[in-house]
Formats: C-alpha cells, sequence, structure tokens
C-alpha cells in the first residue's frame, strides 16, 4: 500500500503556492529537496510503487505555479536522474540527484553574476523590476568588483516585490531611489540599464517576467536604453520548442484591492496578470551561467540542454 504524498511535499507546495517560497531558484531547490523528503519516508514494497509515490509527489509540487517553469525542470532533472533495480538503489539514486542538482544550483548564480558584472560599469545606473536574485548577483559581483553603482527600484505593484529589492541593494551599499511603477518612463533618461530577471524564458527568446516588464522593455528600447535579462538556464523554457504558448498564472484579485474597497467602488471586475511576455526585439542580452546570448540564440542552448522536445515524467499512474 502507497503511503501517499508526504507532509513535507504538500508543506513545499503550499509554501510554493503562497509565494512563501519565491524566485526560480529556491522554487527548484525547495522542489527538488521536497522529492527527497518522499523518497526518504517511502516504505514502498517495489521499485513501481516507489516512482508511483514520486510522481505523485511531484503531480503535487508541479500543480502549484503554472508559469514557474523551474519548477518542472527541477522535476525533469530529479525523475530523469534516478535509476535502480531495488527501492534501496532508487532511494540513494534520489539523494544522488538531488545533493548534484543542489550542487549545481549554488554554482549557477554565482557564475552567472560574474558574466552579468561584465556588462556594468562604474558609476553606471541601473532600474530593476520586481525582485530577482539573479540580477542582484550581477550587481553584487560588480560592487565586489570596485564599481560604484546606483539603482532606480520600480516598487512593482501589487504586492510590492520592489521594497524587497530595494533593500538588498541598501545592503550591498548601492544608492536607492524608490518609485512608483508608473515614473519608470520619466526616469529612463538616466539609466544605463534596465535589469531584469525572468520566471521563464521561450525558445523565440521571449521573455516571460512579472506583469510590468514588458512595458518597460518598450520605453527603454523608445528611449536606449538595453534592457538586460539575468535567467538561469534553469529558467529556459523547454516546452516551447515543441510550440506550447506559456501559460500566464493569474492571481487572486484581493492582491489588488480589498473586498470592501472593491464594494465602495462600485465592485468592479478586477484582474490580476501575474506575468507577461516581453518579445525578443526589445530585449539587448541574456545573461546565464553558460554566458550571455542575444535573444534570438537562446534556442541553440535550449536545444543543447534538452533536445528537440520535452516530457513531464511525473504523469501517468
Amino acid at each position: 500500500m502507497r503511503m501517499g504524498v508526504h507532509r513535507e511535499v504538500r508543506e513545499t507546495a503550499e509554501a510554493i503556492d503562497t509565494m512563501e517560497i519565491r524566485g526560480a531558484a529556491a522554487i527548484a531547490d525547495a522542489a527538488a529537496r521536497a522529492l527527497r523528503a518522499q523518497a526518504r519516508a517511502s516504505d514502498a514494497d517495489s521499485p513501481e510503487a516507489f516512482r508511483g509515490e514520486l510522481r505523485a509527489a511531484a503531480r503535487t509540487l508541479f500543480e502549484t505555479r503554472p508559469t514557474a517553469v523551474s519548477l518542472p525542470n527541477a522535476l525533469r532533472y530529479v525523475l530523469h536522474g534516478i535509476e535502480g533495480a531495488t527501492v534501496a538503489a532508487l532511494r540513494e539514486s534520489v539523494e544522488a540527484t538531488v545533493a548534484e542538482f543542489c550542487v549545481r544550483l549554488d554554482h549557477a548564480q554565482a557564475d552567472l553574476g560574474e558574466v552579468g558584472a561584465n556588462r556594468l560599469r562604474d558609476g553606471d545606473v541601473v532600474m530593476t523590476h520586481c525582485h530577482s536574485t539573479d540580477a542582484l548577483a550581477c550587481i553584487e559581483v560588480a560592487v565586489d568588483q570596485g564599481k560604484e553603482l546606483a539603482a532606480i527600484v520600480k516598487e512593482t505593484r501589487p504586492r510590492n516585490q520592489g521594497h524587497i529589492t530595494a533593500e538588498e541593494l541598501s545592503e550591498l551599499g548601492v544608492p536607492v531611489t524608490l518609485i512608483v511603477d508608473s515614473a519608470a518612463r520619466h526616469y529612463l533618461n538616466d539609466v544605463d540599464h534596465v535589469l531584469v530577471g525572468a520566471d521563464s524564458i521561450a525558445a523565440d527568446g521571449s521573455v516571460i517576467n512579472k506583469i510590468g516588464t514588458s512595458g518597460l522593455a518598450v520605453n527603454a528600447r523608445d528611449r536606449g536604453t538595453p534592457v538586460m535579462v539575468a535567467a538561469q538556464t534553469l529558467k529556459l523554457h523547454p516546452a516551447t520548442l515543441t510550440g506550447h504558448t506559456v501559460d500566464i498564472e493569474t492571481r487572486d484579485v484581493s492582491e489588488v484591492v480589498d473586498r470592501e474597497t472593491r464594494t465602495a467602488i462600485g465592485d468592479p471586475d478586477v484582474a490580476n496578470p501575474a506575468f507577461d511576455v516581453t518579445p525578443p526585439r526589445y530585449v539587448d542580452a541574456i545573461v546565464t551561467e553558460r554566458g550571455q546570448y542575444p535573444p534570438e540564440s537562446v534556442v541553440t542552448l535550449m536545444r543543447e540542454l534538452f533536445g528537440e522536445g520535452t516530457t513531464r515524467p511525473w504523469e501517468g499512474a
């Protein structure tokens, strides 16, 4: 009899769904570790039952964030990496695969930071949107190199993730000016780089990121300000190689307006899309731990890492 999905898996899924765990690398790391917890706790009496438990755990995790591409990529890495003819061998394989995956994650952001820092010059002013640990890694390495930078940080409504960015940049000693989202165009003439992260990147180089990224990139192109996207290869969206379109997550409207206020203003319909799509023509460079790429060349890297297509190994019984 199968034990079902382990408590730690459900707790991790809940934390990802509520954004207590946020950021592609953090989500991927948590998902991999949750699968390890499932493997450790399993009392399956056959390899088939063990694999079935892992698939069920992976499905529980996958269903939390449809656009967080690092999540399915992490699940693919673990489920494809395990092998063994016995439950004990499979459990040991999960341990080794998750350990390897987490080490790769640990190194990826530092390597990406080195690549991105080379695009930043002493005295540059960057504009950020939302909160991206990959983007911050570029700035941190540049500061460590002795470059003096300043930042204009969009607050990024409705959840104000820009406040997190402002705090972390201040801790790095970077002077910060926090602005409302609608003031971005006003300040672009004073900016040397727009620096953002990505939730995922499609095969054609389109960047899926926090809502408002696309409008910022269009304004930046109009002002001649280069747009740099910092994204680990974990954020590449292999399903788009086969023509899959990226789903845009819609979050709870209570993030935008509370029920009392909504009623007071006539109970309008409220929309809260979490992400938008920035076409590749508005992006100057995509920085990864494997180097920097013009957006149109990302498909080559994606094929190298994932092949011509993709699968969902968590599907099935």
